[in-house]
């Protein structure tokens, strides 16, 4: 595999395995309601007291240590492949974000905000910046799901929360780019278009 390929396939596996892992976490959360809970509380939540549900807290934060690994493999091989550091930090620092996420449950307090912000804030300008790398129609999807997430991050802050509530909200962040994250992991996979 050359090295456009191997950062589509560690961008496309980290979203895929991370997505079915947080369904596997909700699932076994006890009373979990998407819009009421954070994502991050399949980890541990954190509100008056601390709790911790296993096996959901496992599954979610091994998954989004995986993410964020593969991620930031797949920043190394963009560079190689494009040579462009905007792109491929951006990248890197949403992969270290999301690691941290995973590494820093809500039980550490402000350290897991500020490393679920980097995770947000960088994958959503990643999308935005790597509509360069693409082709049409792809550049568009690229930057409608970068602004999408951005818009969302600012409403979230604000909170608020468009009637979703503050889990619905924060989905609306998160879900854009992870979407984009399998798509962009595709199309590096896909054969060099002339």
């Amino acid at each position: 595999m050359n090295n456009r390929s191997l950062a589509g396939a560690f961008m496309f596996v980290g979203g895929v395995q991370f997505v079915i892992g947080m369904i596997l976490a909700e699932i076994f959360y006890p009373g979990y309601n998407v819009s009421g809970n954070y994502i991050s509380d399949l980890g541990a939540t954190c509100r008056d007291t601390c709790i911790i549900y296993q096996p959901s807290a496992f599954i979610f934060n091994t998954s989004v240590i995986i993410l964020g690994i593969l991620i930031l493999l797949s920043s190394y091989f963009i560079w190689q492949e494009f040579q462009n550091y905007l792109i491929s930090i951006l990248i890197g620092l949403s992969g270290l974000g999301a690691a941290g996420v995973g590494l820093f449950p809500e039980t550490t307090g402000t350290l897991h905000l500020i490393v679920s912000f980097i995770a947000f804030f960088f994958a959503a300008l990643s999308a935005i910046a790597a509509s360069k790398l693409v082709k049409t129609p792809f550049t568009y999807f690229s930057v409608v799901l970068g602004i999408a997430s951005l818009a969302a991050l600012a409403l979230f802050g604000l909170q608020f929360y468009l009637g979703l509530g503050p889990g619905g909200m924060e989905r609306m962040i998160a879900y854009p780019v992870l979407l984009w994250i399998i798509g962009f992991g595709g199309y590096l996979m896909s054969p060099k278009q002339a």
